[in-house]
């Protein structure tokens, strides 16, 4: 099976990244691109729940840390709505440690991926969110 469908469908995968740094914001867009998913991106989390709404992602990837409004906080709206609550949600974050990564998973995360990152085990997390376990 082509790692860029959906298991249930044959269009592709469309994933929403949200971060605020932009170099890592491009370099995740770039290698998800590269691996043939559709992409779109927002640069905070303020607009991250209206765009869920709007463009139903198969998959998102939410930073942590971001101004205004974080990536916790995106999750919790994400997941007390019913039209996106079972959005597969990856968090990847600069918080490291295994604490971080427990909070993260305990809110409400899939997954969750840290800084620096090797590109290949965050395809590796992407196919196994749209895929289920490879």
């Amino acid at each position: 099976m082509n790692s860029t469908k959906r298991a249930d469908s044959d269009r592709i995968a469309r994933i929403l990244i949200v971060d605020d740094d932009p170099t890592i914001r491009e370099l995740v867009m770039m290698n998800l691109e590269a691996g043939g998913f559709g992409v779109a991106a927002l640069d905070g989390g303020t607009d991250a729940k209206s765009a869920a709404d709007h463009l139903s992602p198969d998959l998102l990837i939410l930073d942590v840390m971001m101004p205004e409004v974080d990536g916790f906080a995106v999750l919790e709206s994400l997941r007390s709505d019913p039209k996106t609550r079972d959005i597969p949600v990856l968090l990847l974050s600069a918080k490291a440690t295994s604490d971080d990564v427990h909070a993260g998973l305990e809110a409400g995360a899939d997954a969750y991926v840290t800084k620096p990152f090797c590109p290949d085990e965050l395809q590796q997390e992407v196919e196994r969110l749209l895929l289920g376990d490879l």
